[in-house]
Order: C-alpha cells, then sequence, then structure tokens
C-alpha cells in the first residue's frame, strides 16, 4: 500500500470520528491503568460495570490497598480471571504507593515493570493518558492492518514498527483507536462488513463481502 492511500484512510476516518477514544470509562490515568488490566479476556462492556462499582468506593493505589484484597474481588468478580486479575492490581497499587508516590509512571520502562503491564498495556496508557503517538496492537488491529494492506506482519509487534513507520505523523495520535473501532464494528473477524465500510475502495483485501 503506497503513502497516499493510507493518507487517505486516515483522513476518512478522521473525518468520521474525529475524536476517537477508549470504550473504557476513566478519568485519571490510574483508572485508566487499572481498567485496562481488569480488561485481558473480557468486554469493555464488562470491565465498565466492575469500575462502576469499584471506583466511587476506591479509585486510587492506596484506597485500593486499604480496601483489601477480598473487598477489591467482591466488585470486580463478574470479569473473567478475576482472581488472577485481583492479584497483579493490588501489586501493581502497592508498587505505584512506594516507587511512585501514588501516581502512574509515564515511561514504557515503568510502566511494562508493573504486574500484569505488557507492551500492549504500556502503549493504550502511554497513548491514551499522556498522549504519546504509541499504536498499541491487539487482535482487531492486527486484523485490519493485514486485512487492509496498512501494514503487514506477521506478530503484533511487527505491525506496530510498521504503524509506527507508515501511519501519517498527523494521524498518529489517534490511529490506534480508529482501527481498533473499524475493526470492533466494520472490520470485523469472520465476516466484514464491506458493504458499509467508508474505506472500502482503498482497501486491497481480496475476500471482501458485500454486506452491509
Amino acid at each position: 500500500m503506497n503513502a497516499q492511500k493510507r493518507h487517505e484512510i486516515f483522513a476518512r476516518l478522521q473525518a468520521a470520528d474525529s475524536h476517537p477514544t477508549t470504550e473504557l470509562n476513566w478519568t485519571t490515568p490510574f483508572e485508566l491503568l487499572a481498567a485496562v488490566l481488569l480488561s485481558a479476556q473480557a468486554t469493555d462492556v464488562g470491565v465498565n460495570k466492575a469500575t462502576d462499582r469499584l471506583y466511587p468506593v476506591a479509585n486510587t493505589p492506596q484506597a485500593i490497598i486499604e480496601l483489601g484484597i477480598e473487598g477489591l474481588k467482591t466488585h470486580i468478580k463478574t470479569i473473567g480471571l478475576y482472581n488472577t486479575k485481583a492479584e497483579n492490581l493490588m501489586k501493581t497499587c502497592h508498587i505505584l504507593v512506594n516507587q511512585h508516590d501514588g501516581q502512574v509512571p509515564e515511561t514504557r520502562e515503568a510502566l511494562e515493570a508493573l504486574p500484569g503491564v505488557g507492551r500492549k498495556t504500556a502503549n493504550v496508557i502511554l497513548n491514551t493518558a499522556f498522549g504519546q503517538p504509541t499504536i498499541a496492537v491487539d487482535t482487531h488491529i492486527f486484523r485490519v492492518s493485514n486485512r487492509t494492506g496498512i501494514a503487514k506482519g506477521k506478530n503484533v509487534v511487527e505491525v506496530e514498527q510498521k504503524l509506527l513507520r507508515h501511519v501519517p505523523k498527523a494521524f498518529k495520535q489517534d490511529a490506534h483507536h480508529w482501527l481498533i473501532l473499524h475493526g470492533r464494528y466494520t472490520c470485523i473477524a469472520r465476516k466484514p462488513r464491506c458493504g458499509s465500510c467508508i474505506i472500502e475502495d482503498l482497501c486491497e483485501y481480496p475476500d471482501k463481502t458485500e454486506l452491509a
């Protein structure tokens, strides 16, 4: 795919949604970090239901520590793998309080040192909470990037590197959100909705459907 076509793709995505963001509910960097930690193998809707219960009670590292592990579990038990997630979140809260004055760090190295935080989660926090032009590649973005031809790669790191290299600078800040939303609602896994896709004529996927 050439640069002109990529630019037009992101221009159309921007025109359709000028201020894209995560579908997780959050108001502070810590709330976003906690929500992302809880989101593995869970839907954003499910996570939001849990954090809607949790955050009015405890939405800071210190408050969650004071809530205790069992208290934390009662608020997030509707989410899959909640035992492991509760343990990771509690450990993270202790590290944030003891090493970062209760604040979420703004560097990849410090973020990836937190329990349960890998490259993808760090990218989400750096981009969404701190405005850095990172691109977190999940299954949706991996699929859309390969299927459309925007950035083909055999693994998520390769796709991420190509996106960072090829996405025009003007669109890089919001590229993560546009691609994930496009993959979630239009370029879905089994039967992509090519008939209602605003970039269908630019997409290089050979097996397009006509489903609206």
